[in-house]
């Protein structure tokens, strides 16, 4: 097998072979080296790095509907895991990178699941009748963080990580979604629609101090943190099109990293 690299690499999905059929492409974090790395027929989507820079889960439909996939970070090895004729999405690893948890509507609406790494093991974390969806793993291991609409619209919560003390953290009249904790812990980076159009927001761990970073007209979304937690990758399109940007954790200077006239979304950077 060979070594693992260590220089950081973001990760994110792209339409560039049209809307029918999203691809997973690797990228440095300065933008170059622009590389499709799922080379498959059908949707390829929301990438997720193993703790080690190893692996990367994803959703694929390339089997008629959407499941979990998991493959080396260069594309090899591309194997299913999960095999549900419910949809499977959303894919996001533990730290010790023994379970994956994911979102997925197999009860019959969406709610928020765990796996064992190999597949086995399912448990519904959420159990809610409402919708349950967009898990991210805090990175001690303790808590997830994810979306639901129970209380009427969608808000940022977080639980327990066996699924206890589901506990809301964001209380807008619009929307706020996609969480995603930075490396130390301390705060929670989200998108809200609070400002009459998508924007980043972080906030602390316990939801408090809630500060939109970007600022700007047109859509801003799914933000991820840098290894080291100084830098969000985001996707905007500020620029006409959905272009995968990185700006400092405070919001400011920010840069677009992949400039293709294809959109390009969901960004996730390696460990």
């Amino acid at each position: 097998m060979e070594p693992i690299s260590l220089v950081p690499k973001i990760a994110f999905v792209s339409d560039r072979y049209g809307a029918s059929n999203w691809e997973i492409y690797l990228m440095n974090t300065d933008g170059s080296d622009q590389t499709d790395i799922t080379n498959s027929p059908g949707l390829d989507a929301d990438p997720a790095w193993s703790p080690d820079g190893s692996r990367i889960a994803f959703l694929s439909d390339r089997d008629g509907n959407g499941d979990i996939y998991v493959m080396n970070a260069d594309g090899s090895g591309q194997t299913r895991l999960t095999d549900n004729p419910a949809g499977d999405t959303l894919p996001d690893w533990s730290p010790d990178g023994s379970r994956i948890i994911l979102e997925s509507d197999r009860d019959g609406n969406f709610e928020v699941y765990g796996i064992n790494s190999d597949g086995s093991g399912e448990i519904n974390l959420t159990n809610n009748p409402a919708w349950d969806g967009y898990p991210d793993w805090s990175p001690d291991g303790s808590k997830i963080a994810f979306v639901s609409d129970r209380d009427g619209d969608f808000e940022v919560y977080v639980m327990n990580a066996d699924g206890s003390d589901q506990t809301r953290l964001t209380d807008s009249a619009a929307g706020d979604s996609v969480p995603d904790w930075s490396p130390d812990g301390s705060r929670i980076a989200f998108q809200s629609e609070r400002d009459g159009n998508n924007e980043v927001y972080v906030m602390n761990a316990d939801g408090s101090d809630q500060t939109n970073l970007t600022n700007n007209p047109a859509g801003d979304l799914a933000p991820d943190w840098s290894p080291d937690g100084g830098l969000i990758a985001f996707e905007s399109d500020r620029d006409g099109n959905y272009e995968i940007y990185v700006m400092n954790a405070d919001g400011s200077g920010p840069v677009n990293l992949t400039n293709d006239p294809d959109d390009d979304f969901w960004p996730i950077w390696s460990p």
